[in-house]
């Protein structure tokens, strides 16, 4: 009974929401935010070694593109395709505000995330981010995804240890799970936000060999060529 009474209540948010425009102007974006969605996540799909040969060739046929091509491009077809939606999702914002689940549904209310999670603009629209997830527009898992982002990029200890990042030493070239602020508090933190992995089972996922480590350790290891 709870959870049908849950449906009833987002439905009606999200018909409530749709009357403020025209059946097809909410129609429309609804289709706008899916397929930008669509762009976003299949594209990066083809870099995923789990995709499977039969689903990457379903990706090239939709994109227009070979495989060859891919390998000879590949992440110059992501960028081209993430500055036409970052552009997308600017107008939206620019008219709807951020396009959450009320206004949207999911999984359209996320469609906003990703691209801004893969542009230069998360600075600008985190406090955006931030409040669609305190209206639970937005899973908090996402936001804190974001917020680490952003701290990474700003040479700062993440909170939450979602962020990976790589680069060359004297031992080839070395992944590891981005510093993290409270690491004795990370995973009290990550339950908190609704993650169901811990940091050691995400970096596992990723790849990556949990270690922790200080900002000062990571400067050392770059300098370690």
């Amino acid at each position: 009974m709870k959870l049908l009474l849950t449906i009833a209540f987002s439905l009606t948010l999200i018909f409530c929401n749709a009357q403020k425009y025209s059946e097809q102007e909410f129609t429309n974006l609804k289709t706008e935010l899916k397929q930008i969605l669509e762009s976003d996540q299949e594209l990066r799909e083809l870099f995923d070694t789990e995709t499977l040969d039969v689903r990457k060739e379903e990706i090239y046929k939709k994109y227009n593109i070979t495989k060859e091509q891919f390998e000879r491009e590949n992440w110059m077809i992501v960028q081209k395709y993430d500055s036409i939606n970052i552009k997308k999702i600017d107008k939206i914002i620019s008219k709807y505000g951020y396009p959450g689940k009320s206004l949207v549904g999911e999984p359209e209310n996320t469609s906003a995330f990703y691209v801004i999670q893969h542009s230069n603009k998360i600075k600008n629209y985190f406090p955006l981010i931030k409040k669609a997830g305190k209206k639970n527009e937005l899973p908090k898992t996402l936001v804190a995804m974001m917020e680490d982002r952003l701290l990474v990029q700003q040479g700062k200890e993440q909170i939450y240890g979602t962020q990976g990042s790589g680069f060359n030493t004297k031992n080839g070239w070395t992944m590891i799970i981005h510093p993290i602020k409270n690491p004795e508090k990370v995973n009290k933190l990550r339950k908190k936000v609704g993650f169901t992995e811990t940091v050691e089972e995400n970096a596992k996922r990723l790849g990556i060999d949990y270690k922790v480590l200080t900002l000062e350790d990571v400067k050392k290891l770059k300098e370690n060529k």
